[in-house]
């Protein structure tokens, strides 16, 4: 129970200090390497027919956002019932729901948003999804997408990014902008020294870590980071 003001600002503040874990409506892949990857004090946010991969999990969701066509009612009332709060939209509306739930998850300032199931099924879909993390409003929080062997991150430019993994991990840069001034890229099988991308070319595709961190900057444009594991998240975090 909040005794008094001091109390409800410590617990604001934990609320604002957890990672909100987004699950998709897209394919559930290695389920006991996503579920050891969640910490304790993540929030659950599920966009739709997401809920389904949480429940698969034994997670109950705190809230579930979209228009509810990809849930049968009976598990929106066992939601209900299990204390999680439905935020119901309209089946004619110009968002997906998953885009619903990045703006209901970036609107409470989290240190993180990772996103998961959201690779495989609808290549519409799945495009979609990758590029929802270009969006200008989202840069303040970073994003990232994890699905247990692969996870991506938009970067865009400013001070060098350390990247954790493992050596032999694959690296790709995809260009979402026709061009990537200035990209340095150092601890990879073939580093790069103030390199110019171009959207469309693949150039930076297929890279290896040689070791940990690996390093990348760049002055201009926007870049997708995707990153293979060679063995697993076991030992990693996904940023």
């Amino acid at each position: 129970m909040v005794q008094n003001k001091t109390d409800l600002l410590r617990i604001i503040g934990k609320i604002q200090m957890s990672r909100i874990i987004i699950f998709a409506n897209g394919e559930l892949h290695q389920p006991e390497q996503l579920k050891n990857h969640l910490q304790p004090g993540d929030r659950i946010i599920c966009a739709d027919g997401g809920a389904r991969h949480a429940l698969a999990l034994g997670l109950i969701p705190e809230i579930v956002i979209g228009d509810l066509d990809s849930l049968p009612e009976q598990t929106v009332e066992r939601l209900k019932s299990a204390g999680t709060r439905i935020i119901r939209h309209p089946v004619n509306k110009d968002f997906t729901d998953l885009e619903l739930a990045f703006e209901w998850a970036v609107a409470q300032s989290p240190p993180e948003i990772v996103l998961v199931t959201a690779l495989g099924g609808r290549l519409d879909q799945m495009l979609a999804n990758i590029l929802l993390l270009t969006r200008p409003e989202y840069a303040a929080v970073p994003l990232i997408l994890w699905d247990g062997t692969q996870r991506a991150r938009l970067l865009r430019p400013g001070p060098p990014v350390q990247i954790s993994g493992a050596p032999g991990d694959t690296l790709s840069l995809v260009p979402l902008t026709p061009q990537v001034e200035g990209v340095t890229l150092r601890g990879v099988r073939w580093p790069l020294r103030n390199a110019r991308l171009h959207l469309g070319r693949t150039l930076s595709i297929s890279n290896q870590m040689l070791g940990a961190p690996a390093e990348i900057s760049f002055k201009s444009g926007l870049l997708l980071l995707v990153q293979i594991l060679k063995h697993g998240e076991e030992n990693e975090n996904p940023n």
